[in-house]
């Protein structure tokens, strides 16, 4: 059957006519208007109480969550995080966030800017914003952030801007659509802990579908 056909009896289901045009525009036009769903009350807080919500619901969703004052203090949280767990090595995205940071001179961390590969110990990228009522982190790719750095390495590290913490799902949206002037970048992420999955004898595998581990360093101040 072709997809002719297949439409052809769509409309004569929904009993409407070829000329669809008036249809089409209703739609467009609602889809232009982005009106807002109903908002949970949760999410409908003052800003240091989602910044609190945010905390507790990824905790909940079992990210280790490190609180830093100043994105200066980033590449030293880091480097302590991973000297604790056994790693050497790092990829990280080449995001304007995470560049001049203040890593240790020497060392045996490897460090390299490119997309993930299997087999990599852990990536670090930076989060567009987070969602204060589920505890997700919105990722988005692009030319410095491949979407392979959130899902191949056993271990992923992001760096969370307190300021870019949101209530809803909504306000996260919107942020989106104005920091791209309406152009959506092809892939984008809601991360809510690491990886997991309890599809097997309802027994829960960590890693099953990307990280194993998921470290989320909250920097108060730019």
């Amino acid at each position: 059957m072709s997809r002719a056909e297949i439409f052809n009896r769509i409309r004569t289901g929904l009993r409407v006519g070829a000329d669809d045009s008036a249809r089409h525009a209703a739609v467009q036009q609602r889809l232009a208007a982005r009106a807002a769903n109903l908002v949970p009350q949760r999410a409908q807080l003052p800003h240091d109480e989602c910044l609190n919500l945010f905390i507790r619901m990824a905790e909940e969703s079992a990210a280790e969550l490190i609180e830093i004052q100043h994105r200066s203090e980033l590449a030293s949280a880091v480097e302590h995080w991973l000297g604790e767990n056994g790693i050497t090595q790092l990829v990280v995205a080449s995001d304007e966030n995470l560049q001049d940071l203040a890593w240790s001179a020497g060392g045996t961390l490897v460090r390299e800017e490119r997309v993930a590969e299997a087999g990599d110990e852990a990536s670090l990228t930076n989060a567009f914003c987070a969602i204060a009522e589920t505890g997700t982190l919105m990722l988005h790719s692009g030319n410095d952030s491949p979407t392979t750095l959130n899902f191949l390495p056993d271990n992923h590290l992001v760096a969370l801007s307190a300021g870019s913490v949101v209530g809803p799902y909504e306000e996260a949206w919107a942020r989106l659509r104005t920091s791209t002037a309406g152009e959506m970048p092809r892939t984008v992420n809601m991360i809510t802990g690491p990886s997991r999955s309890a599809d097997i004898e309802q027994k829960l595998q960590m890693g099953a579908h990307g990280p194993r581990r998921l470290a989320i360093f909250l920097i108060h101040e730019e």
